[in-house]
Parts: C-alpha cells; structure tokens; sequence
C-alpha cells in the first residue's frame, strides 16, 4: 500500500518500482485535478515528520504537472481563427494542415 499523505491518497503496486509510478500517476491526478478546480498544490511535508511503520519506505516522488497534464489530456478543442484571405489561398494550394501547424507553432512558442 502506498499512501501520499500529503494529497491524502492511497495506491498500491505490484514492486518497489511500480509502486513509485503509481503514486506518480495518482499525484500527477490529484494535482491537476486541484489546479482545474484553481487550488493550490499542498507544499510537500518534510520527510522526517512523516509517521511510518519500521519496515516502510518514506521517500519524496517527482511529478512534472504541465507534462503530466498534456499525456492525460488529448481532448481536441475547437478554435477560430482569422489569417488574411491570400495567406489562406496559399495554404490551402499547398495542401497545408492548419490545425497541425497551429499545434506545432504553439508547442514551439509555449515551449511545452
């Protein structure tokens, strides 16, 4: 049994290493879960004053919230836009994909 007191949320695993994932998988969603709901992340407890058991593990997990969030979250979303009419001609000519390429130009801008 894993519990992350500090989300006060239990997972388990099947070995040391797959219980480390399954802590950051449920971190990972409890935390943007507490972001969409505009909460603010709990600090992480000092791992000295967590209560353990002599044979538990006490360790601290990383988790990367913004790529976490972009793994999980592949609903496409409708956007309009607006480009000048021969910019779109062109584009269009050349068999362009727009959404491919407002992607591409996001993820590049965002440097996500």
């Amino acid at each position: 049994m894993i519990r992350v007191p500090d989300m006060d949320i239990d997972t388990q695993g099947n070995d040391l290493t797959d219980a480390i994932e399954m802590a950051r998988d449920a971190i990972g969603l409890k935390g943007i879960t507490l972001e969409d709901m505009g909460k603010m992340l709990p600090e992480p407890s000092d791992l000295s004053e967590v209560e353990h058991g002599d044979r538990d593990i006490v360790t601290l997990v990383d988790v990367d919230f913004m790529s976490y969030r972009s793994e999980l979250d592949n609903k496409m979303v409708r956007k309009n836009l607006t480009i000048p009419s021969w910019l779109n001609k062109k584009a269009e000519r050349a068999g362009v994909n727009f959404s491919k390429v407002l992607q591409e130009a996001l993820i590049k801008a965002l440097d996500a």
